[in-house]
């Protein structure tokens, strides 16, 4: 089972992943694992450049969310530092930009300053850099997205990338050298991938910690900070030259005082991820352009992938412009004086080729897969682009890696489907009619041709071809779904019907289920139990008249009985009597007998 460590970057809400294979579709470098329908940011691809989180159509992608980490920042030794992206005038109207500086002192920064002060530094040295090394390719590194893309998937151009640390980096160095090593600076932009750059290695301890937009609102209300009741107030520093353009196409070049015409030949400015890659892909010579402007968001950093979606990103390019009308050529007692680097302040940045590599697949493997999803030959090799992949071998090989899976192909599963409807309406033991609008007959399975005795040839007849048309024709009057049994007399078959509508296909559908064993079984069933019925009740007769029979019979016994008894008791009174009789006569004799002998 993928998983993704807690602090990477840009994560998966799995509960709102619905399946889409939208991430798939818009990440640059397909850094999307598919497992079991959820898709899985796999962090040693990815560039966090947000594109998924801002085209995720669920919101089931995100990124790290490190208000709590500022908030104990904030409560950690050293003075605090607050470095806000340029931008930030593209989210901010006129009237909050105003209070801004104080609405973030409230939160306990000592300092507040512009991220347009590195860049002022960023863009000057990258233009000594280019004098110095004519007739080269040179690559802006000010985008972090871009370079990790060029590390990682251009390793070859690595050579290409200008040596010099981006604004956010420039400004954080500037602000440690003017506050102390101790100082906590926490940069706020944009810009997810600016929280993937901060954590670089090399890197490590010019910014303590990065905020979206998004979570500096979220900071702002859990603190009770109400932008309406800040009072106005300036930066502590001003950014110089043209700095405050950095966030827009060119905006970099134009800080540099190399060009202000976008028909420039030495210099180009590209922004989203397919002009990028093309500029990229060109070859060098001596008419392409020396100098290479990449932004990794289209129109760049106003459309950062956490960015409101309002008012457009027409408009925020006009805030952007509005606000950076050209500073007064002042500078703050901690500024380096215009147009000249300070000597301290160390712009000196490495890049390195990624240490991954593809791992490869042989052919023999990548045809398997192909023909796994129905695809071994060209001809159906569609291309479609449905799995988020641009071409079917592309996916194949994302299946042998481990990203994908054989069933995000649409094409493939909507054939399975299709094969398996089929089967079941096939091989299913009722029968299955299909009618037109006309009650025609479209289709009708095995089932149904063998229940009504008829081929393949009475599709396209009416159904009144083979029964009573009633009910269907209740169906298109606009009953939703009719049961009913119905005797076939002329199929010797009984049915159990269900009709009912395909209203968005205005097909009408009959299923018929063969009930005629059971009807009979049943009539069967009720003729067993008529007879049983009445066998009870002649059995009850019976028993009635023999016990009437038995009573009779029992009481003339009785009576006999009675009669019997009586006389034997009067026989044996009248015999006791006679006995007593017989007895006193010969007691009288014997007496009388004895007296006479004496």
């Amino acid at each position: 089972m993928p998983s993704e460590p807690a602090s990477q970057v840009v994560f998966t809400n799995k509960a709102r992943c619905r399946d889409c294979y939208r991430c798939v579709r818009v990440c640059p470098v397909k850094a999307i694992r598919m497992h079991a329908g959820q898709a899985y940011v796999v962090e040693e691809r990815c560039l966090a450049c947000g594109t998924c989180i801002r085209e995720c159509p669920q919101q089931a992608k995100s990124f790290r969310n490190d208000v709590d980490r500022a908030i104990r920042l904030m409560q950690s030794p050293g003075r605090k530092a607050a470095s806000i992206a340029p931008s930030f005038a593209a989210v901010f109207p006129e009237w909050q930009r105003r209070r801004l500086p104080s609405a973030l002192r409230r939160l306990g920064f000592s300092y507040v300053g512009e991220t347009a002060i590195g860049a002022y530094h960023v863009a000057t040295e990258t233009a000594r850099l280019v004098a110095r090394r004519p007739g080269r390719r040179h690559i802006s590194t000010a985008c972090p997205a871009v370079v990790r893309y060029v590390e990682r998937y251009r390793p070859a151009q690595v050579q290409d990338l200008v040596p010099v640390v981006s604004p956010m980096i420039a400004h954080a160095r500037h602000i440690r050298q003017n506050l102390g090593a101790q100082a906590k600076v926490i940069f706020i932009g944009p810009c997810v991938a600016k929280k993937a750059e901060a954590e670089r290695p090399e890197l490590s301890g010019a910014v303590d910690c990065v905020l979206t937009f998004t979570e500096l609102a979220e900071w702002f209300e859990r603190e009770a900070v109400d932008l309406s009741a800040c009072e106005e107030s300036d930066f502590d520093e001003m950014p110089q030259g043209a700095a405050r353009l950095f966030p827009l196409e060119g905006g970099s070049v134009r800080t540099a005082g190399w060009t202000a015409d976008l028909l420039d030949r030495d210099c180009i400015a590209a922004s989203g991820f397919e002009e990028v890659a093309a500029v990229l892909d060109s070859e060098p010579s001596a008419a392409a352009p020396h100098v290479i402007e990449p932004l990794f968001c289209p129109q760049g950093c106003i459309n950062g992938p956490v960015m409101p979606d309002s008012p457009g990103s027409f408009r925020r390019r006009s805030d952007v412009l509005q606000y950076a009308t050209p500073v007064p050529e002042t500078h703050s007692p901690a500024a380096p004086p215009p147009n000249q680097r300070p000597n301290w302040l160390d712009l000196a940045a490495t890049f390195s080729p990624g240490v991954g590599s593809e791992p490869t697949v042989a052919e023999d493997e990548i045809r398997r897969v192909l023909e796994r999803t129905g695809k071994a030959n060209l001809e159906d090799q569609l291309n479609c682009g449905a799995c988020g992949y641009r071409t079917c071998r592309e996916k194949a090989i994302a299946v042998l890696q481990g990203l994908a899976e054989p069933e995000m192909c649409i094409p493939y599963m909507k054939r399975l489907a299709e094969q398996r409807t089929d089967r079941i309406i096939e091989t299913s033991p009722n029968g299955i009619v299909i009618l037109d609008g006309e009650l025609n007959i479209l289709h009708m399975n095995p089932a149904f041709r063998r229940f009504f005795l008829s081929s393949d040839a009475v599709c396209g007849q009416p159904i009144s071809y083979l029964m009573d048309p009633g009910p269907f024709e209740r169906i298109v009057a606009g009953e939703e779904l009719i049961e009913m049994v119905v005797e076939h007399d002329r199929y010797n078959l009984v049915c159990h019907q269900i009709l009912y509508p395909l209203k968005e296909e205005r097909q009408f559908v009959g299923i018929f289920v063969n009930i005629t064993t059971s009807q009979a079984s049943q009539q069967q069933l009720d003729r067993l139990r008529s007879e049983t019925v009445l066998q009870a009740r002649e059995l009850l007769e019976n028993q009635l008249q023999m016990a009437e029979t038995i009573a009779r019979c029992l009481g003339e016994n009785a009576a006999r009985s009675e009669d019997l008894l009586d006389k034997l008791v009067r026989m044996a009174e009248q015999k006791e009597t006679e006995t007593g009789e017989v007895r006193r006569r010969e007691k009288h004799s014997w007496l009388r007998d004895t007296y006479t002998s004496k």
